[in-house]
């Protein structure tokens, strides 16, 4: 970390201020691999899911042309530079140039979110603090929502010190103040289960390890 010119601090790191040269692109549908539908069904039917093998930095470029503040929600799942061989992408980039790599692709993701869209980010311990802070550069601290914790194994590593269980995933709104979550109602049964009421009137369910709290 290092404080610019200016008045904020930043992550810095060798060839920060290298930016790739992107010309405006466009998609071009290869008719032998498309495939839908003869005919809509109903008025709801969605013709326009896209498959794109490509590089994905030039495959956003091209998606901004068209979708520029129009994406709700973003769900990436990036290399987690671990030094692993992949037989399609490189999972062992020099650190500065995994940063670079990452700041480039989450400039237009920001750029293509809705006011109220989100970005969803999955990665592990190798680079989850260094992309935390990336996040908060290129899309503000304050519209960081939450970090998930997600079971990725239930067996032990005996050789490992401390045996690692769970990934993160980062989530991140375009603007905090405009995002809400989409929740869904709670089912009956669900509800059924709370039944008791502690001292401020509050239900709740009458578990052996659960304590009531106002």
């Amino acid at each position: 970390m290092n404080r610019n010119a200016g008045t904020r601090l930043e992550l810095t790191w060798i060839g920060k201020g290298n930016r790739p040269k992107l010309e405006p692109r466009i998609l071009l549908e290869d008719p032998e691999k498309s495939y839908h539908a003869k005919h809509r069904v109903t008025d709801n039917d969605l013709f326009d899911n896209r498959l794109i093998f490509s590089d994905n930095l030039l495959a956003l470029k091209a998606l901004e042309q068209e979708f520029t503040g129009k994406i709700k929600c973003v769900f990436i799942d990036p290399p987690y530079n671990t030094g692993s061989a992949f037989e399609h992408y490189d999972d062992g980039l020099e650190h500065s140039i995994w940063l670079s790599m990452m700041r480039d692709r989450l400039e237009i993701l920001q750029r293509l979110l809705t006011e109220d869209g989100s970005l969803w980010i999955t990665i592990d311990d190798n680079e989850a603090h260094y992309l935390k802070v990336l996040c908060d550069e290129v899309l503000g601290r304050s519209n960081f929502v939450a970090s998930i914790a997600w079971q990725k194994v239930f067996a032990k590593k005996n050789k490992a010190l401390i045996s690692g269980s769970h990934d993160h995933v980062f989530v991140i709104a375009k603007d905090i103040t405009r995002w809400s979550r989409n929740l869904l109602p709670r089912a009956a049964e669900a509800l059924a289960a709370f039944i008791e009421r502690c001292g401020s009137k509050r239900k709740y369910r009458s578990l052996e390890s659960l304590s009531c709290r106002a």
